[in-house]
């Protein structure tokens, strides 16, 4: 028996098998060379060789339906039973779902089949058997809460919903870094243990290292404002950050990815510039790379339009206020505030000029009204998604700031050094990752844009 080995439709070899050998065949031999999205009804006839799990079995007695799963999408294995093996038809029989075969086959046009065509097996080989039941159903006919997922998230993200997600995710990150290199941007990565808290506080975890305590890092914020010292002038940096606040909410998570960047010569309305533009970037990127992922999503982002909204801290407040909400000058906005203020503006928007007292410490008050502050938020009619500032770049004002917001500057020394020496005027900030995923996708719970979530009650898996 001859099998055609085909890789992207282009015949790559052939190899030829006896009724002998072709069962004790090492799936080493048999390469699997055809993706369901491979495959078109315009192939038919061609003899093909796919791989995937079984996501659904159909016994009509005298017809036997597998549809097999892969990555890129469904495909119909047909077998008639008076046309079929008798070997090969009751072995695919006694399959379960969920295991794991590889089949050679005849691609055959059919309008009714998934994609617009069936294939009609010559050989089957399984390759992992799955247990039953299942920890879940992946169909989509049962459902399964949060917590049922994210403890079999491996079953989880065999669902195409999932796996659409975080293709989405690849293509958001791809987007992001293309942009800010084609700005100009140096990627660096910078460490994620520490011997100082970046912005103080007590939102951290503390690790034993060696015999010194040390902590996982909250921002790559004093690293990378080092590297305007260093001449490096434009960085970026996607990386993990820890925070270790007790929330247990929809929106909040203990690991997270931020997106940041530092620029030097600049002030905090260019970084905005920048930022607002690698939204818009990773909308459309995502709009025309992600079409079949969308549609598994059931969603159609609207590309946000250029120049965002800018609204000053008072005038943020005073919405506030006009939709009944009582907010004291120099707090924070909790999350009902910020939903309020964005159901009334209604698209991206900033939120510029804040109190200075509301900003960390690095971040550069107005010269002519030290109570305001050059910082900014970018927030999502739904959520917080990034802040930033122009930072301050003289060391006695840093060293001052420092002290003012109760931190002890000797705890900063490394950082502080680098002030010293001549460092430029510099601006960035930082961008939450899950957050502008699952704002862009409508997903109500960030967990699930995260392969396996870190919470205040989750460390496995």
């Amino acid at each position: 028996m001859a099998i055609l080995l085909f890789r992207n439709g282009v015949l790559a070899h052939t190899k030829t098998y006896n009724n002998d050998t072709l069962a004790s065949t090492s799936i080493m031999d048999v390469m699997r060379t055809h993706y369901a999205s491979d495959i078109t009804p315009e192939m038919n006839g061609d003899l093909v060789t796919v791989a995937g799990w079984i996501h659904e079995m159909r016994d009509l007695g005298g017809i036997y339906f597998l549809v097999l799963r892969d990555r890129s999408g469904f495909m119909q294995i047909t077998m008639v039973k008076k046309k079929t093996d008798p070997a090969l038809f009751d072995s695919a029989r006694r399959l379960s779902r969920e295991s794991v075969i590889l089949i050679e086959g005849i691609v055959k046009e059919e309008e009714k089949a998934p994609n617009g065509y069936e294939i009609i097996p010559q050989t089957l080989n399984v390759l992992a058997e799955s247990d039953s039941p299942l920890p879940m159903d992946i169909t989509g006919k049962v459902g399964a809460d949060i917590d049922t997922r994210l403890d079999s998230r491996f079953m989880d993200l065999r669902q195409r919903r999932s796996l659409a997600i975080f293709v989405i995710r690849h293509h958001v990150l791809q987007a992001v870094r293309n942009f800010l290199e084609s700005e100009g941007f140096l990627e660096i990565h910078t460490p994620k243990v520490v011997a100082a808290a970046t912005e103080g506080g007590t939102a951290l975890f503390p690790i034993t290292y060696f015999n010194r305590e040390a902590f996982l890092n909250q921002s790559p914020q004093l690293y990378k404002q080092i590297m305007m010292a260093a001449g490096f002038d434009r960085v970026y940096e996607i990386g993990a950050i820890f925070r270790a606040e007790e929330h247990d909410t929809l929106r909040h998570l203990n690991e997270a990815t931020s997106i940041d960047i530092e620029a030097s010569f600049v002030d905090q309305f260019d970084v905005m510039d920048i930022l607002e533009r690698l939204i818009h970037e990773v909308y459309v990127h995502v709009s025309h790379s992600c079409a079949p992922q969308l549609r598994d999503l059931g969603v159609e982002p609207v590309i946000p339009e250029l120049p965002f909204k800018r609204l000053t801290y008072d005038d943020a407040l005073d919405i506030a206020t006009q939709q009944g909400y009582s907010t004291e000058w120099g707090e924070d906005f909790g999350t009902a505030v910020e939903r309020a203020i964005g159901n009334a503006v209604g698209e991206h928007y900033f939120i510029i000029d804040w109190p200075t007292d509301t900003k960390p410490y690095y971040t550069h008050p107005y010269e002519n009204d030290q109570a305001y502050s050059r910082s900014f938020d970018l927030m999502h009619p739904r959520m917080e998604l990034a802040s930033g500032s122009q930072r301050i770049h003289s060391y006695h004002l840093l060293r001052q700031r420092i002290e003012a917001c109760g931190l002890d500057p000797d705890g900063f020394d490394f950082y502080l050094k680098a002030f010293r020496y001549g460092m430029p005027p510099h601006a960035g900030w930082g961008l939450g990752t899950e957050r502008l995923i699952m704002t862009m996708l409508h997903v109500e719970n960030i967990r699930e844009v995260v392969l396996f979530p870190r919470d205040r009650r989750r460390l496995s898996p």
